[in-house]
């Protein structure tokens, strides 16, 4: 196996856990004329105990651009908002991503705000966008 392969099968491996774990839900994103996996999307249960899940997704470079992203943000937040438990799913997106918060925008989320030095990622605090969808209290 090469280290991508081996990468690779633990990801898969890392995503599997995390519903058996409690922390939330993996997916993967396919494209659909040929269930070719093309991208990931998970709802991370961490701040649960707050109402709060958030959304995480990325789409393989190739297959930007064809609203993969926008689909699966919402199959997932609408089903998301039907859960026990939540009264806010939360986005975060860095400010120079055009693609992704208008995908969120697309998938019906709103941009919240900025929080400056919100994340560091690879060792560096980096601004991101709020955005965040509130279900129908209806709904549960």
């Amino acid at each position: 196996m090469t280290g991508d392969e081996v990468a690779g099968r633990d990801f898969v491996l890392r995503q599997h856990r995390r519903a058996a774990d409690g922390e939330g839900w993996s997916f993967a994103i396919a494209e659909a004329a040929s269930d070719t996996a093309v991208g990931q999307i998970g709802l991370w249960r961490r701040d649960i105990a707050h109402g709060r899940v958030s959304i995480g997704y990325w789409v393989e470079h190739d297959h930007r651009g064809r609203s993969y992203a926008t689909r699966a943000l919402r199959l997932l937040s609408d089903w998301g908002a039907t859960l026990d438990g939540i009264s806010r799913l939360e986005l975060y997106v860095e400010p120079w991503n055009e693609g992704s918060w208008r995908a969120a925008e697309s998938a019906g989320l709103r941009r919240e705000g900025l929080l400056r030095r919100w994340q560091k990622i690879d060792g560096v605090p980096r601004d991101m966008y709020l955005y965040a969808r509130l279900p129908d209290p209806g709904q549960h």
